[in-house]
C-alpha cells in the first residue's frame, strides 16, 4: 500500500490504495463524530465541540486558559472560539476570569456545572467509544490502533500553523 503507482486516470485516482485508506479514515471519523456527538447532545445537552472544550479546560485546571489557547487546541479561529465560549458561558458551563499574569487578559475556566457536565458526558462518551470504536476491532489490534492514532494526531498537530 505504498501508493507509488502512477495515477493517470480518474479510475486510478479513485482506486489508489492510499487515497482509499485515507478516505476510509475520514469516513469513519465523520460517522463516529456524528454518532457519538448526537449521543452527547441527546443524553447530556452539549455538542461534541462543547464537550471537547470542557475536556480541554478540565485538563488545564485553574486558573484556566486564554481564548487563544482554547482556539489553538480546537483548531478554531479566535472568533469561533469566542462565540462557542459565549454559548457555553450562557449555559453556565464556563466562566471568564481575570488572568493573574496579564491584567488585560481573560481566562476561561469550568464552573461547577461545567465540571459536572464533563464527568457525566465522559461516562456516556466512554461507553459509546467502547461500543462503536473499539468493539468492532479485533481485541488484539485495539491498543496498537489507539497508539497509531495518537502518533498521527501529534504529527498533524506539529504541522499546523500557530495562531498569532
Amino acid at each position: 500500500m505504498d501508493g507509488q503507482a502512477e495515477i493517470s486516470t480518474a479510475e486510478e485516482a479513485a482506486n489508489n490504495a492510499l487515497v482509499l485508506a485515507f478516505g476510509r479514515l475520514q469516513g469513519a471519523a465523520n460517522r463516529l463524530e456524528y454518532i457519538l456527538g448526537r449521543a452527547l447532545e441527546q443524553e447530556c445537552g452539549v455538542s461534541h465541540l462543547m464537550f471537547e472544550v470542557l475536556l480541554i479546560l478540565g485538563r488545564a485546571g485553574d486558573p484556566g486558559l486564554s481564548m487563544r489557547a482554547v482556539a489553538q487546541e480546537q483548531v478554531l479561529t479566535t472568533g469561533g472560539a469566542t462565540r462557542l465560549v459565549d454559548r457555553m458561558e450562557a449555559a453556565g458551563l464556563v466562566e471568564r476570569a481575570e488572568d493573574p499574569d496579564d491584567r488585560r487578559g481573560r481566562l476561561v475556566r469550568l464552573t461547577p456545572k461545567g465540571a459536572e457536565t464533563a464527568v457525566a458526558a465522559s461516562r456516556v462518551h466512554v461507553e459509546n467509544i467502547r461500543r462503536y470504536f473499539l468493539d468492532p476491532l479485533p481485541a488484539d489490534h485495539r491498543a496498537r490502533f489507539a497508539e497509531d492514532l495518537r502518533i498521527l494526531s501529534h504529527s498533524a498537530r506539529e504541522l499546523l500553523p500557530r495562531l498569532p
